[in-house]
């Protein structure tokens, strides 16, 4: 087990940010195309997370259910965080051994486009106690993670997984010339 001081989760302040202490219980496994497959605080280009990831969910049997956060705590930019979270995509009702796809989307995916800064993207993972109906919130951003897993009684996180994202260099400007 890694020491809370070393926990990636906990030096990337997603927990604290986002989520409190918890112990995984369950793989999460997130990658984006071709074959880009997400670990704790690596950099991904707005380019490489256009379409949505593929999300597979361990478990031990297709009788459990989960339920997918993914937000961003740093929006608009991470020195003013002030909609904090927003929420990029949310999928319930995945069983257990399969994945996000087998679920149901309540809202959909939506591309990280940071504008300002480094951006950390965490997806969540929540055991529910059985089917359930989740609403859509009203607006993405000023999600917040703890109080829709209250909500939902969904008790604290079984996995937990994040990126970090940074608008793209522009093209254009000045050009340098070998002569």
């Amino acid at each position: 087990m890694v020491g809370r001081d070393r926990d990636p989760l906990v030096v990337g302040r997603v927990v604290g940010d986002v989520i409190d202490p918890f112990v995984r219980t369950t793989n999460l496994g997130v990658s984006y195309r071709p074959r880009t497959t997400i670990s704790n605080g690596c950099e991904l280009k707005p380019s490489m997370v256009v379409h949505q990831p593929r999300v597979e969910v361990g478990g031990s049997d297709m009788r459990t259910f989960y339920t997918l956060v993914m937000v961003n705590p740093d929006a608009p930019s991470p020195s003013d965080p002030n909609l904090r979270e927003y929420l990029h995509w949310l999928v319930t009702d995945i069983p257990g051994t399969t994945g996000a796809a087998f679920g149901q989307e309540v809202m959909c995916y939506e591309s990280p486009r940071p504008t300002m800064g480094i951006h950390r993207f965490v997806f969540v993972l929540f055991q529910q106690l059985g089917r359930q109906t989740v609403y859509a919130p009203g607006w993405r951003q000023n999600f917040n993670t703890r109080d829709f897993a209250e909500l939902y009684n969904l008790g604290p996180p079984v996995a937990a997984v994040y990126f970090n994202c940074q608008r793209e260099a522009g093209s254009g400007g000045r050009r340098m010339y070998p002569w």
